[in-house]
């Protein structure tokens, strides 16, 4: 394999900026679909609900259940000037957290924050990465981010949300995520349904809360050196079970997003660790032990998640998908069309 597969700037594209998608298609089914068939080297052009003519009876669909949580929060120091805190992640209380801050020159250790509903939080540390550990004073805290905090969108979003769910699967379900498991949003409750009756398709269901880390821009020249973000994950025996049961029948394991790859090959290269976080960086080349078929998203350039598909399609495969991609004017990003590698 050539030295150049690890280089940053062979994945990085010019994208026009109208193509970058800032809602999603109602109804979600209705987004394009393309699908590449690693096998053929083809490329169709499909809509989503079409996923049903390419998944068979007892393939495995595996979803991310995790929910996004309004982790977005508009405050003030103690002199007045504005601060923004997002939430990343507890940091071993219900009441201290990991998160960012805004302005983050101006936020030091100690300083006090004040948020609405009268909860206060103090800046316990700031750490090398740039990010701080706050406490709140507020026992009930948690329970109030409904009320004070906001869905946090990525910031190429940039078109105000009428309906936070519009940012939620319909399958979400345990609280912890900063950011949505994007491939998941293109599936209504309809289609699911007539996936499992219809189809006889089975559905299994893992937790991985995405972070931050998700959209932040990968600088290293050579991409083996990038550090890569940790992420907490949750996986039952039950879904394991299945995936042996599905591999037994030779029937196919399809991943519902990169975060349902990145939990399912951690948890082949670990198989006694269903729960804790995973560093698992996934690049050119890699051995998938697990995943047959994966749904994404058209990812940003430069991303680890570029990274990722490429790995799992063929780097050259995925560029050129890209480039049609937008010559066929998809839509991009979180609220974009989508893929399916088969």
């Amino acid at each position: 394999m050539s030295e150049n597969i690890f280089n940053l700037e062979k994945y990085d594209y010019q994208l026009p900026e109208e193509l970058i998608a800032q809602e999603p298609v109602e109804p979600r089914d209705m987004c394009r679909l393309m699908v590449l068939d690693r096998a053929k080297r083809s490329i169709d052009h499909k809509i989503f609900k079409d996923i049903k003519n390419y998944l068979q009876p007892g393939d495995l669909l595996v979803i991310n259940n995790t929910k996004v949580i309004p982790a977005r929060l508009l405050g003030k120091k103690e002199t007045g000037a504005n601060v923004e805190v997002l939430l990343l992640e507890r940091n071993g209380s219900q009441n201290i957290w990991k998160a960012l801050v805004k302005p983050g020159s101006k936020i030091k250790k100690g300083n006090i924050l004040l948020f609405p509903d009268n909860i206060v939080c103090e800046v316990l540390e700031h750490l090398e990465d740039g990010t701080r550990i706050l406490e709140f004073k507020d026992s009930n805290f948690y329970s109030k981010i409904y009320k004070i905090g906001q869905i946090p969108l990525p910031p190429y979003i940039k078109k105000h949300l009428d309906d936070p769910n519009q940012y939620q699967t319909e399958y979400a379900k345990y609280e912890g995520a900063v950011a949505a498991p994007t491939a998941g949003l293109h599936f209504t409750q309809d289609l699911l349904e007539e996936l499992q009756g219809k189809n006889g398709v089975n559905i299994a269901e893992i937790t991985l809360h995405v972070g931050l880390g998700t959209f932040r821009p990968v600088k290293e020249n050579d991409i083996r050196q990038y550090n890569i973000h940790e992420e907490y994950y949750s996986v039952s025996k039950d879904v394991l079970e299945k995936i042996a049961r599905t591999k037994a029948k030779g029937k196919k394991v399809i991943a519902v997003g990169t975060t349902v790859v990145r939990t399912l090959e951690s948890i082949a290269l670990e198989p006694d660790k269903l729960v804790g976080k995973t560093k698992l960086y996934i690049y050119p080349p890699f051995e998938f032990r697990i995943v047959d078929s994966l749904i994404t998203n058209f990812h940003l350039p430069k991303s680890s998640l570029l990274f990722l598909v490429s790995a799992f399609a063929g780097y050259d495969y995925i560029m050129n998908a890209y480039k049609v991609a937008i010559e066929k004017r998809y839509r991009f990003f979180s609220f974009g069309d989508a893929m399916f590698i088969i």
